[in-house]
């Protein structure tokens, strides 16, 4: 396995996103987020900004009338987006990461699954506004947890006992 830096140490502050839950640091926070099955975690960095976000979505896309607009890929990315450009960054530089989107239920199988769906509104919705896909690990059929430094832009996916860094 490659090594990509430094694991975090324990003086960096750490973020926990919960399911439909965000977080933004431009301090350097380890934000980190767990139970990624067919989830989707997805990483924003501005590296000249010195600003990252981290959002732990359930589902594809949200309803008009959504109370919780985190809990959905579509309306998650753009909150993360505004929340990440009120403490600096900017769209044009920010580059993404995901993690996650595994098909974890039976009739996951039969059809598209939620993950996977999730995958190709995440994809949609950088195209739409320019963002580069750097790196993804998703899809299989096994959870995830994962760490994502606020100051290097680096993501660690544990995953069955195996660790990526992307």
């Amino acid at each position: 396995m490659e090594t990509y830096g430094a694991e975090p140490t324990s003086s960096a502050t750490q973020k926990r996103v919960g399911i439909a839950e965000f977080a933004v640091t431009d301090g350097g926070a380890v934000l980190s987020t767990s139970g990624l099955g067919s989830c989707l975690g997805v990483a924003l960095y501005d590296e000249r900004a010195g600003v990252a976000g981290l959002i732990h979505t359930m589902l594809p896309a949200a309803p008009e009338d959504c109370p919780n607009p985190v809990k959905y890929t579509d309306t998650g990315i753009d909150t993360l987006l505004a929340a990440m450009a009120a403490e600096g960054a900017t769209t044009a530089n920010v580059t993404a990461k995901l993690a996650g989107a595994s098909a974890m239920f039976d009739f996951d199988s039969q059809e598209e699954s939620i993950g996977d769906r999730n995958v190709a509104v995440a994809h949609e919705v950088f195209d739409q506004r320019s963002i580069p896909i750097v790196a993804e690990d998703v899809g299989g059929d096994s959870g995830r947890s994962i760490k994502f430094r606020g100051d290097t832009g680096e993501l660690l996916i544990v995953s069955s006992g195996n660790e990526t860094r992307l």
